[in-house]
């Protein structure tokens, strides 16, 4: 097979023209699109209130559902189509009815999140604030699809998928929340991805467009031409530049994070010291680190920095916020420690002065009991005084214990061997031999 025989049969697979449709169904189909009234526009109005509601509960798949409910392509391919065939009228119909479109939905999802209670700014809400040169990329091509399928007799179903990639409902709504909450970053930033897509997927029609070489429907000068190609050159121009810069930054963002993720995974263990939690912040080119362990050092903390130019982190904050360290845990439990120790000698000191008044108490009542038991054998005996102490003398250094029990007595005398059985009886109930025992006669007390 020659080569060029190869060529005439690849650009077979890629040529348009056996698919495309009638020029004047296209044209009929686009001009239709363009119209925002009566059902159009309600289910504008409906498409802005689901997709503020999937922003407010950060659901992707009701955002997703918002997206291909909404009719915002058909203004915008009209504008990419009427450029394309220099139709100014129709320019002019498509730019007023999009932007009677953009001013309803800008209006519904401001008056919806100025209404909703929750007011908190989501993940895919601020997804929709940063826009790249990736959100030219994808509405470019995304456009571009949405165009050829148009122009196609078999439609398929790649409008809808063009209205999910190259999402023109989630940052439009962005902006209503931004103006809602009065936070104009959020809503400059949304309008601008907004703008962005709009201003590709024009672009990308009018391409195409040409490319499928729909016919001119208007008389008009080649200098006429030039002109509208020198402003459409302009415009794309001042959306694309601030895209680039916006797609710059965000790749040295996801290189300064793949960086200091490599570079996290380096310092994880050091000397002893465990990283127990970390926070890497593109925006400040910050890394916080929380070790465990031993509290690090100035020298240690200063080797964690230096490593970070091994991974090209150059201008980077690394700060070092406080962790567990076993040392504080460790002066924590000592100090437990002491206070336990603390607490069971108060416990033992408590437990003997405990047994200190129970004695006390003991030999108070002791001669009590000694009355009650000798009055059944000697009733005469009336008062009972008993002690517990110490016999001091010069021929002995250390004091005796002794005991000591007084009784007074009424009515008959008790005799010598009387008193001998009662010193033994006290000597065995009070189990000591030194008990000194006095009777005193109650008439002598008088």
């Amino acid at each position: 097979m020659k080569q060029s025989d190869f060529m005439q049969q690849l650009l077979h697979f890629f040529n348009l023209e056996a698919e495309l449709d009638d020029f004047d169904k296209i044209h009929e189909s686009i001009t239709k699109d363009i119209v925002f009234k009566g059902t159009n526009l309600w289910i504008l109005i409906f498409a802005i209130v689901v997709a503020s509601i999937g922003l407010n509960m950060n659901s992707t798949a009701v955002i997703i559902g918002a997206m291909l409910i909404s009719p915002l392509m058909g203004p915008i391919n009209g504008m990419g189509y009427s450029l394309a065939t220099y139709n100014f009228p129709l320019f002019r119909q498509a730019v007023k009815n999009f932007s009677f479109a953009v001013g309803a939905s800008l209006t519904t999802s401001m008056l919806y999140f100025t209404l909703s209670p929750i007011s908190t700014a989501h993940s895919e809400l601020l997804a929709r604030t940063s826009p790249t040169i990736y959100d030219v990329l994808i509405a470019l091509f995304g456009g571009m699809a949405g165009v050829v399928a148009i122009s196609s007799k078999q439609k398929g179903n790649v409008i809808p998928g063009v209205a999910i990639a190259t999402a023109l409902m989630p940052p439009l709504c962005t902006a209503g929340y931004g103006l809602a909450t009065g936070q104009f970053s959020y809503f400059f930033g949304a309008f601008y991805l907004f703008t962005i897509n709009t201003a590709f997927i024009a672009l990308s029609s009018v391409a195409v467009s040409q490319i499928l070489k729909f016919p001119i429907r208007t008389i008009l000068e080649p200098k006429e031409k030039k002109r509208v190609n020198q402003w459409i050159t302009l415009v794309i121009s001042l959306i694309l530049i601030p895209s680039i810069y916006f797609g710059y930054i965000l790749v040295k963002k996801e290189q300064f994070s793949t960086q200091a993720a490599a570079y996290i995974q380096n310092i994880s263990v050091v000397d002893g010291n465990y990283l127990l939690k970390h926070d890497i912040k593109p925006n400040t080119k910050t890394i916080s680190l929380v070790y465990g362990g031993t509290t690090l050092n100035d020298q240690q903390k200063e080797l964690i920095r230096q490593k970070a130019q091994d991974f090209n982190i150059i201008d980077a904050t690394i700060e070092f916020k406080p962790g567990l360290s076993f040392d504080v845990v460790n002066r924590r439990n000592a100090e437990v420690d002491r206070l336990k120790s603390e607490l069971n000698n108060l416990s033992k000191s408590l437990a003997q002065k405990s047994n200190s008044l129970d004695s006390l108490l003991s030999v108070q009542l002791q001669g009590k009991q000694l009355l009650r038991e000798i009055q059944t054998i000697y009733p005469q005996i009336q008062a009972c005084t008993f002690a517990d102490t110490y016999l001091f003398s010069t021929a002995s250094a250390e004091p005796k214990p002794t005991k000591i029990v007084v009784f007074n007595t009424a009515g008959p005398t008790i005799s010598p061997l009387e008193k001998k059985n009662i010193n033994a009886w006290l000597s065995v109930k009070l189990n000591s031999n030194d008990i000194r025992v006095i009777y005193e006669s109650s008439a002598t007390n008088q």
